[in-house]
């Protein structure tokens, strides 16, 4: 009590810890997006060998073992350079002063540092300010921090895998639930279930539609469960305009690849990052847009 006291009478304070602090969530997300589609991917492929060694049982279908497998999580092994396995140490993984003072390059073999990942933690350090700066010193702030560090780690993975981990949508559609199951968020806990079930199935019946018409699916089940989290964190109220903002933002997104990049019309785009968009866009600035929208048309 006594430090939301504080808090409260010192703003400027509050926001630049939660700038601080989001550098380091954006360091700890660099990890996340690159290791957690590989763990995905060792799991699943452990599940495949579990599943078919009892089929094949001739020496001639041998398959391969897993149990052999280095450790391979969030924490190991240490972060390392890829080219010439040099481990990183403390002082070259504070954000983004590490990557400015290592001017871009490996300290050992002098490999370029992708500009990305000093990137990512000063993106996750705006955004995070953004959002204290909008809501203030309440819990809901801490909840939609957590939520806007997901929401980030989504985009990226998606843009980089066209996966939507589970690891992260289930756990965040249940914590927006509960938010408004103790009252820390706004929403009403009947709308944020009505939201989360209103958001999967408006998705999913686009995605039976589009595939009894044109035999294709048109998206990942992924992005169903990513609206679901927004319905769960934002309302069911929240939907329209969100499915809104993503469509047309993945429209003009897709067509100026195709007209002035060249890219190929059969290659997918993943949806989840224009979801994602959206869906921050709506956190902060949904009602505003709303009334806008209903004074320009004269509702």
């Amino acid at each position: 009590m006594i430090t939301i006291t504080y808090l409260h009478s010192n703003p400027g304070f509050f926001l630049f810890g939660v700038f601080l602090f989001g550098l380091i969530v954006g360091s700890f997300l660099n990890v996340v997006i690159y290791r957690l589609p590989l763990m995905l991917k060792r799991e699943w492929k452990c599940d495949c060998i579990d599943f078919l060694s009892d089929e094949f049982k001739s020496e001639k279908y041998k398959l391969p073992s897993c149990i052999d497998e280095k450790a391979f999580n969030l924490s190991v092994p240490r972060s390392r350079c890829p080219s010439c396995g040099h481990k990183i140490t403390a002082l070259e993984n504070i954000p983004i002063i590490s990557w400015l003072a290592l001017r871009a390059k490996c300290s050992k073999c002098q490999t370029k540092i992708s500009a990305r990942y000093p990137s990512i933690e000063l993106i996750t350090a705006l955004l995070s300010l953004l959002v204290a700066y909008h809501f203030g010193v309440q819990w809901y702030t801490l909840a939609t921090l957590l939520l806007t560090w997901a929401l980030i780690a989504l985009t990226m993975i998606d843009f980089d895998t066209q996966l939507l981990p589970d690891n992260i949508s289930l756990p965040f559609l249940w914590l927006g639930i509960l938010v408004s199951l103790i009252h820390i968020s706004p929403i009403p806990i009947e709308n944020s279930i009505i939201g989360a079930m209103l958001g999967y199935m408006s998705l999913w019946s686009i995605y039976q539609l589009f595939k009894l018409v044109t035999g294709k699916e048109g998206m990942g089940f992924g992005d169903f469960k990513l609206l679901a989290l927004l319905g769960a964190w934002l309302g069911w109220q929240a939907l329209p305009l969100i499915l809104l903002l993503s469509a047309l933002v993945g429209a003009i997104v897709g067509i100026s690849l195709i007209i002035f990049m060249g890219r190929d019309k059969s290659i997918p785009i993943p949806f989840g990052p224009y979801l994602a968009s959206a869906g921050f866009i709506s956190l902060l600035w949904g009602e505003e847009i709303k009334q806008f929208y209903f004074q320009t048309m004269g509702l």
